[in-house]
């Protein structure tokens, strides 16, 4: 048992404690303990006997077995991250944030059920259920982000898993989650989170009625934009099923990835503060430029989402979008191309600032995109928010 299991301390306390425990960060042979859990790196696992390797069993999680169920590095993370949200059964770990969505859609869906996607979904999600989902005879609806409880009447008889995300990654839709979890757990159906934007800090999923909560810890988790990985963390009921498919999915992480991201999840509360401070600073100044069509940002008063994001999140991620107003997209080039603080890259989360265009109406199904103006979106990091404020002046200058 790890400190982080005590459910009385608070996160950032979990933050710093989660994961390491006793077992994995000393020997009672060398007279004490390190600090961080050390990178176990193994394929074969070695046994004293017959008895012993008898004794391990096939289903372990938290004992050495074989490299690819994992060595107390890897176990450190996801105790790190069960110990995140409250009334969780335990974490998986898959070597992307798209690897986690297919692996949790793979493992919850069978030939001839119904899944309900959100249709502001991470496109990489829709790919996988329009492409693989399709060819498996798993049958998509797309429904409106908006939708809340009365998501009621797209559920089917075969439906058996909603997926949301929230706020959408690109466009920033707040979904009302406690209203559809409600209605998904009275029908017998599950539900499944995509909580990369707010993480468990902001939005614990599971205490909100969320089964399966699952974010790119590619992201904010690991920070520094130079690890890869993807994670679910379910109730108990579900976490069985998710463990069993991710098995025999073969699906695993690199221990050196895993120390990265838990050095990562130690400064998460301190580094997500400041990139929600920073985003707002940076939006609300956005909000008053004669250039901008709107600011789509759920933590600004006047966003549509604003209110559910208040009832519901306890604080903002420095990621959202705004749009230029009256341009067309050689000039929304011309301002992304003129900016010399904020990267041209895809991903988010990481310490320094980055921009994409977006092309909403390009990737919807069930509801349309109908605003004329290109779609700007901004990862704002840990740089001063003056200094990107004046590169986006620049920018506005190109124009």
């Amino acid at each position: 048992m790890s400190k982080s299991d005590d459910d009385s301390l608070r996160p950032a306390t979990k933050l710093v404690q989660g994961g390491r425990r006793p077992e994995w960060t000393g020997d009672p042979r060398l007279g004490g303990s390190i600090v961080n859990p050390p990178v176990w790196r193994a394929s074969t696992i070695l046994y004293d006997s017959i008895a012993d390797l008898k004794a391990r069993g096939h289903a372990t999680h938290d004992k050495l077995y074989y490299g690819r169920r994992g060595t107390p590095t890897v176990w450190a993370l996801a105790d790190a991250l069960t110990g995140m949200e409250p009334g969780a059964e335990a974490t998986l770990l898959y070597p992307s944030g798209v690897a986690a969505i297919s692996g949790g859609l793979l493992a919850l869906l069978s030939p001839g059920d119904h899944l309900l996607m959100v249709d502001s979904a991470y496109e990489p999600t829709r790919a996988f259920c329009t492409g693989m989902l399709a060819r498996m005879g798993v049958r998509t609806t797309f429904y409106d982000p908006l939708a809340g409880a009365d998501i009621a009447g797209l559920i089917e008889p075969a439906t058996k898993l909603i997926f949301l995300e929230s706020p959408g990654s690109l466009t920033f839709e707040v979904q009302d989650i406690p209203a559809i979890a409600a209605v998904a757990r009275a029908r017998g159906v599950l539900t499944m989170l995509d909580n990369t934007w707010a993480t468990p800090l902001f939005f614990p999923a599971l205490a909100h009625g969320v089964d399966v909560t699952m974010m790119s810890l590619t992201k904010y988790a690991g920070g520094h934009s130079d690890a890869m990985m993807g994670s679910l963390t379910a109730t108990r009921a579900v976490w069985p099923k998710l463990r069993s498919a991710a098995y025999q999915l073969g699906q695993t992480v690199s221990p050196d990835d895993c120390a990265l991201i838990l050095r990562g999840l130690r400064t998460l509360d301190v580094r997500l503060a400041r990139h929600g401070e920073n985003g707002l600073a940076v939006a609300g100044w956005l909000a008053k430029r004669p250039e901008v069509g709107r600011v789509l940002h759920p933590a600004l008063p006047g966003d549509a989402g604003h209110a559910i994001w208040a009832r519901d999140f306890a604080g903002t991620s420095g990621l959202f979008g705004f749009t230029l107003k009256g341009v067309d997209e050689a000039a929304r080039t011309r301002f992304i191309d003129s900016l010399t603080h904020f990267g041209i890259g895809f991903s988010w989360g990481g310490y320094e600032s980055l921009v994409v265009p977006g092309d909403p109406q390009t990737i919807r199904t069930a509801t349309r995109w109908t605003d004329p103006d290109p779609l700007v979106r901004l990862s704002i990091g840990l740089e001063d928010p003056a200094d990107l404020i004046a590169d986006l002046e620049r920018g506005f200058a190109a124009l």
